[in-house]
């Protein structure tokens, strides 16, 4: 199905591009997000109308978008959430808690604006893409810890998780099995 892209669509093209796509993915995302409109010869004379238009509006959002993006340039975030000894959380941290998380700090954004790479499922430190517009892409750090005095020290680099049996393991045999493993009382194996 050939579309008319009246917006940048990532790894499809920019405004104003006559692109083939499948029809469900056109059906489905690209025409109720109005992101594009079928190729027809009607759309496409209606679309070079009122191309003028549309540029204007897309200039004026993606400058607000940059601006926005220049005034919370290196925005961190801390989430505070229950976990395990090794880290591991009890559920994960999702697109909405984020979004939640974010608007608190002074930056409105929708859930549908960011962008997981992968689900967060451990303390530490994430670099998270918020899209504010198709031409806009800022890089926020989220701090995922238990307590706000382990985000501090996840924040200046310190570890807060306890040490797994592999690093337990590799701690032995630099300590030449002089001495137990930490936390367990076990000799290492040498």
């Amino acid at each position: 199905m050939d579309v008319i892209l009246l917006q940048r669509v990532e790894k499809l093209g920019q405004m104003g591009d006559v692109v083939k796509v499948k029809p469900g993915y056109a059906r489905n995302y690209l025409l109720p997000q109005k992101k594009a409109v079928r190729a027809t010869k009607e759309n496409l004379a209606r679309f070079e109308a009122e191309r003028a238009r549309l540029e204007a509006q897309n200039l004026k959002r993606r400058e607000e978008a940059e601006r926005v993006a220049e005034r919370v340039a290196g925005l961190a975030v801390v989430l505070l959430r229950q976990a395990g000894e090794s880290g591991q959380l009890y559920g994960s941290v999702s697109a909405r808690d984020i979004a939640d998380a974010t608007t608190k700090a002074g930056l409105t954004i929708t859930r549908q604006q960011v962008v997981l790479d992968r689900p967060i499922k451990a303390l530490g430190l994430y670099q998270v893409r918020i899209v504010l517009h198709p031409e806009v892409v800022i890089a926020i750090t989220i701090n995922v810890a238990r307590t706000l005095e382990e985000a501090e020290k996840q924040a200046r680099g310190e570890r807060v998780t306890a040490p797994d049996a592999e690093e337990r393991a590799n701690l032995a045999q630099l300590f030449d099995g002089a001495a137990p493993l930490p936390g367990t009382g076990e000799q290492p194996d040498v």
